[in-house]
């Protein structure tokens, strides 16, 4: 993965919005080279034969496919001194640049003035995100009313590299940057489904900030106010303004909530918006149920371990008839251990049982060469914790994951970059840092709970981290993860670039994933591989070949709607190649608190955005691995994370991905094929307007599906006629299934 772990040392959020902020776009007229070079920064530096490039995508995209390691980024531009003389703050200038992947220098008429590099302050070791530099007003690098150029230095450790989004300024420092207003307080749920929150109004300056706190509420359908409230506030370093609300009786839709901060002195302004949670996914039975998918494949010889998902009021009592032998069922936790030898399909009836009755569940366990039949239900550390991880906050995912989740068929806890040592035993083993002092204790815990393990590595010398990879040394490293108890390696691309071809060819990509499936087939453990190499070489052809049974289709994903909505309404031509034991993965899940590091904050998709997600991630067959803060889930996320009906989609046995049936500029209808005979359907919005979406259930293949569930609330509808009509919020999702 490219890595993303945020710097801002000058403005703040970008989803933050500030009001008549003095700044000149840079955005465009940048021209662009691949390699390395000092003269590059020079301001005399002819450039002309340059190519030019555009800052909205990355450079993969615009000619300079596979192309990993250093490209440099040139502009000439004025900076006019009227920026200055109409700022409220006259002493320091801001370069934003909204996303830089991996890392960079920033020179300024050759003068370095800002860079970033991550560890250790190496180029090649940062991490992903956007930037944001401040040098003084007077520093003689700066040519006021004169031409400057600017030149940027970026080192890519893999995927798609440069400097790209949609925002790219020169500004002067503003009085309300040191200024945040934290929403990242949770919703709490009071009487007669209200809502309460609080947010506090921050800044790190001595400077007293005084003026207004406008709150408003609307109703995003047909942007009618709801409640308007203006306050007068007060606060300064270490005494922040704490404002406390509540909404009351909310449909079961998501209100815009904004929060205006306007300085009396200066006029300046800074807002921030919410949208408010509302839960579908309908409170579970006390009665058994049995989850998960209907199918399960181990391979021959190998360790075994499923845990039976099952919710119900506890204890449960759990019985299966037809394991086949050499399998045995602890009745009172639902774990299933031992070893097949024989191959075969295995029928299996599973049966859950409590006080308030009993359930049961046609169960095949395939006993043959493919694993993973279904995709991955988990979590994966990194976009909660980064370099971060260790081993308390994997235990406390593993704890929360039997509490809350497991009974909803999620069992990986994997972790990410940042568990490895930075040498070697003399050896050769991979050994861990300080922060997993025992790794082999921390897999048996988990395993003890009926769950799975996973970790990382990289083909290259390092990882994206600069942590230790697996290049030669991966007969080791397979062996340390068999004696370790590991189900799940996620392979990032990263270093692998500096001892492969500098343009890979397609057997260059494939080669060491190669050579880590046949590391990894030597030992007695089934162990799923997860490619992690953006899609690379249409990755999606080649990688079930290669013994992939997951690999990244895409670039890193943020918690934007942009990055969401780009990755996951592009996956049309890797579709085709999903099946059973072998799935696209579009990038882990971005909800509840994301962080990538030491701190965490509430995703930046809106509630509907994150139905989107977890809609369009089950309706492609995704892996669904959670990239929060376990010990953090609120109310709202368990409801998108432990609705049955929709996961069931995700891990329906079938293994097909959803097709693109309809797209319009503002909304898409995707469909799915499921082993029963049904379709699930996602009508999903991508406008900033409340849209109708209509479905002919004449047309997709989906005539003789007369029968219409509400996934989300699980329950059926009532229609007439061959055709289904939705009201479906801003960047919203209605997600049916149809069937006979």
């Amino acid at each position: 993965m490219m890595r993303k772990l945020f710097l801002l040392t000058c403005m703040a959020a970008a989803l933050t919005l500030r009001v008549a902020a003095q700044e000149i776009s840079i955005a465009k007229g940048w021209k662009f080279a691949i390699g390395d070079s000092t003269q590059w920064a020079s301001p005399t530096y002819n450039d002309q034969n340059w190519k030019p490039i555009s800052l909205a995508h990355s450079w993969e995209s615009q000619g300079y496919k596979g192309e990993d390691g250093f490209g440099w980024y040139r502009l000439h531009v004025v900076i006019p001194s009227s920026i200055k003389e109409k700022a409220y703050l006259k002493d320091s200038v801001c370069i934003y640049l909204d996303a830089v992947d991996d890392n960079d220098e920033v020179y300024l008429n050759g003068k370095l003035v800002a860079k970033y590099g991550g560890k250790g302050s190496d180029i090649k070791t940062g991490n992903y995100g956007p930037r944001s530099y401040t040098i003084a007003a007077n520093n003689p690098a700066i040519l006021w009313d004169k031409e400057n150029v600017l030149a940027i230095r970026i080192f890519d450790t893999g995927g798609d590299g440069g400097i790209y989004g949609n925002k790219f300024t020169i500004g002067m420092a503003d009085l309300m940057d040191p200024v945040s207003i934290n929403n990242d307080a949770e919703f709490s749920y009071g009487d007669n489904n209200s809502l309460n929150k609080a947010i506090k109004l921050t800044t790190t300056s001595n400077y007293v900030y005084k003026g207004k706190l406008a709150f408003k509420v609307t109703d995003p359908e047909n942007n009618s106010v709801i409640y308007d409230k203006t306050n007068d506030v007060q606060f300064t370093a270490g005494k922040p303004f704490t404002y406390t609300f509540n909404i009351a009786r909310l449909e079961k839709r998501s209100y815009r909530v904004s929060y205006t901060f306007t300085e009396e002195k200066s006029g300046k302004s800074i807002t921030k918006t919410d949208g408010t949670p509302y839960v579908l996914t309908p409170y579970p039975s006390s009665k058994p149920q049995i989850n998960g998918p209907d199918v399960y494949g181990a391979r021959p010889g190998n360790p075994f371990l499923y845990l039976i998902p099952a919710g119900g009021k506890r204890p449960l009592i759990y019985a299966a008839e037809g394991l086949p032998d050499g399998l045995k069922l602890d009745v009172n936790t639902g774990i299933i251990t031992g070893v097949v030898n024989q191959k075969g399909d295995y029928p299996v009836t599973l049966t859950v049982k409590n006080n308030l009755g009993a359930n049961t569940k046609k169960f095949i366990i395939k006993i043959g060469d493919v694993i993973g039949l279904t995709p991955a239900l988990g979590w994966n550390s990194w976009n909660a914790f980064g370099l971060s991880v260790n081993d308390e906050k994997v235990r406390v995912a593993a704890k929360t994951m039997i509490e809350k989740l497991s009974a909803h068929g999620w069992n990986f806890v994997n972790i990410d970059d940042g568990w490895e040592a930075e040498q070697r035993a003399a050896s050769g083993e991979i050994v861990t840092n300080q922060k997993f002092p025992d790794m082999k204790a921390t897999t048996d815990f988990v395993h003890s709970l009926g769950l799975k393990m996973g970790i990382y590595s990289s083909p290259g010398p390092r990882t994206c981290g600069g942590y230790l990879g697996s290049w030669q040394h991966e007969d080791q490293d397979a062996k340390t993860y068999g004696d370790w108890g590991i189900d799940y390696l996620k392979y990032d691309w990263c270093s692998y670039s500096e001892v492969t071809a500098k343009i890979p060819n397609l057997d260059d990509m494939k080669k060491p994933y190669q050579v880590m499936r046949a590391s990894l087939d030597k030992i007695h453990r089934d162990i799923m591989f997860s490619f992690c190499q953006y899609g690379m070489g249409d990755v999606w052809k080649w990688g079930a070949e290669v013994g992939g049974n997951s690999w990244r289709s895409t670039g890193d994903i943020t918690d934007t709607w942009k990055s969401m909505s780009d990755i996951g309404f592009n996956q049309i031509a890797d579709g085709p190649y999903a099946q059973p034991g072998h799935f696209n993965d579009p990038d882990m899940l971005v909800v509840g608190k994301v962080g990538w590091g030491d701190n965490q904050h509430n995703t930046h998709l809106t509630p509907d955005e994150q139905y989107t997600h977890i809609s369009l991630w089950s309706l492609l067959s995704s892996p669904l691995l959670i990239g929060c803060d376990m010990g953090k889930l609120d109310r709202f996320t368990l409801g998108l994370l432990t609705n049955d009906e929709v996961l069931a989609i995700d891990q329906d046995a079938l293994g097909k991905s959803a097709k693109q049936a309809i797209k319009t500029d503002n909304y898409q209808v995707w469909i799915k094929d499921l082993a029963d005979g049904g379709k699930a359907v996602g009508l999903f919005n991508i406008s900033d307007q409340y849209q109708t979406i209509t479905l002919n259930r004449d047309e997709n293949d989906l005539k003789g599906l007369t029968k219409i569930r509400d996934v989300w609330q699980q329950k059926y509808l009532i229609t007439s006629g061959n055709t289904y009509t939705a009201k479906v919020a801003p960047h919203g999702v209605m997600l049916v299934k149809l069937s006979k």
